[in-house]
């Protein structure tokens, strides 16, 4: 996801062209920076006013010039002038009227001495998990603009295009590791509150920097949900995985295997430690921590089993037999992690950014009871996601040397192109 300044780039990138015949109009011969400026101030000017005049035509219900309608009593009333602050300095803003006094422009509300990108503001406050009643309020005191529930809902659902570009984007053909991970929310469905999972991917590229790849909302999960996530990375670009880590999602296995055959399934050594440490006390989790280190720090899977097996032959595995049941039942999955050089694992065991994405997404989703529907849920994430990933432009730490681990050990399948 871009960072502000790139997105900013794109935006400046994509402006519409201006006609040569407009361009001509400010043009009396040579112009100095200071009439560019003034020139740019006045198309300003005109483009705020253009806005106010379709905000009243929106609330009177009909545009200057047409047949008013005949429910309709209120009509156009001149227009007031006001002196505005904008980035470019000072604009006299003729704001248009409305016989009855009740327009309440929301591009420039009343009273209003700062012209600020209202809709921008909105979404700002909406992606940092604040709740309509809280923006309301916010924009009240902030503004003196009352706005509805449904201008706000309208504003964010805006956004909803480029969510739904964003997750059909085009990814990279080979990423080396890719992390998969759920949280769940509560989304209203049939007029029920139902607990439904939010499935978030990220992956690392080549580079060594790191991108979500998708969010996908699924009440169960099991192997034909992940297919459908799968098959979705595959027709988006995705040619190869090369390690999926994971934390023992149900039917992801049998999945990956029939989408990405050659993808090893390595479960998450930082979540297995987490669940661990889940069963004991605060004051036993520290040494019990130290006491599982032997296990997943070994130099190979054999040295690992023999230290599983010490620790559960030992104080802590006695006192937490259950710790034991669950690295056992997950063995399959975490021996993969002792067949990779040091500087792999440390990728996999430290680039897990995906849990701070999770506990940043976590603290803005609890502010909300439940969603009314996914596409709210979406869009929230999304914005969270955007927010979050805003400052992700460097490599993960140690990269080139896992970098040169990975091309050795993966060989063609690290280096494909598309």
């Amino acid at each position: 996801m871009p960072s502000r300044a790139k997105r900013i780039d794109r935006v400046v990138a994509k402006l519409p062209s201006i006609p040569k015949e407009l361009v001509a109009q400010f043009l009396t011969g040579p112009m100095t920076a200071e009439s560019i400026e003034a020139a740019g101030i006045a198309l300003k000017k005109a483009l705020i006013e253009a806005s106010l005049d379709a905000e009243l035509s929106h609330h009177l219900g009909y545009a200057p010039g047409a047949d008013k309608p005949e429910a309709v009593t209120n009509h156009r009333n001149g227009s007031t002038g006001k002196t505005v602050l904008t980035g470019d300095g000072s604009v006299r803003i003729e704001t248009p009227r409305d016989r009855e006094g009740s327009f309440e422009p929301v591009l420039l509300p009343k009273h209003a001495r700062r012209f600020t990108a209202f809709d921008d503001s909105i979404v700002a406050l909406y992606s940092r998990g604040l709740t309509v009643r809280e923006i309301q309020g916010y924009l009240l005191e902030t503004y003196g603009s009352e706005v509805s529930p449904q201008l706000i809902s309208t504003v964010t659902d805006g956004v909803l295009a480029e969510v739904t570009a964003w997750q059909g984007r085009p990814l990279e053909s080979v990423y080396p590791v890719v992390f998969f991970d759920a949280l769940r929310v509560k989304i209203r469905e049939d007029a029920i509150v139902r607990n439904k999972a939010v499935y978030v991917a990220l992956g690392v590229r080549r580079d060594g920097t790191r991108e979500i790849l998708g969010l996908w909302i699924e009440t169960t999960e099991g192997a034909k949900f992940w297919m459908k996530v799968f098959n979705d990375l595959r027709t988006r670009g995705v040619g190869d995985i090369l390690i999926a880590v994971t934390d023992g999602l149900s039917g992801m296995p049998q999945a990956l295997e029939a989408v990405f055959p050659q993808t090893t399934l390595q479960t998450c050594i930082v979540h297995l430690i987490r669940n661990s440490l889940d069963f004991a006390s605060w004051k036993d989790r520290k040494p019990l921590a130290a006491a599982l280190r032997p296990i997943y720090a070994a130099a190979s899977a054999e040295a690992a089993l023999a230290a599983l097996d010490a620790f559960e032959d030992g104080e802590w595995g006695r006192k937490f037999p259950t710790v034991v049941a669950a690295w056992r039942r997950a063995w399959t999955q975490v021996i993969p992690f002792f067949t990779f050089p040091p500087a792999i694992r440390r990728v996999i065991y430290t680039t897990n950014a995906i849990e701070s994405v999770n506990a940043r997404l976590r603290k803005i989703i609890k502010t909300r009871g439940h969603f009314p529907t996914d596409d709210a849920a979406n869009k929230l994430i999304w914005l969270a996601l955007r927010n979050i990933t805003a400052g992700w432009g460097s490599p993960a730490h140690h990269w080139k040397e896992a970098m040169n681990q990975f091309a050795i050990l993966y060989a063609e399948r690290f280096t494909r192109e598309a």
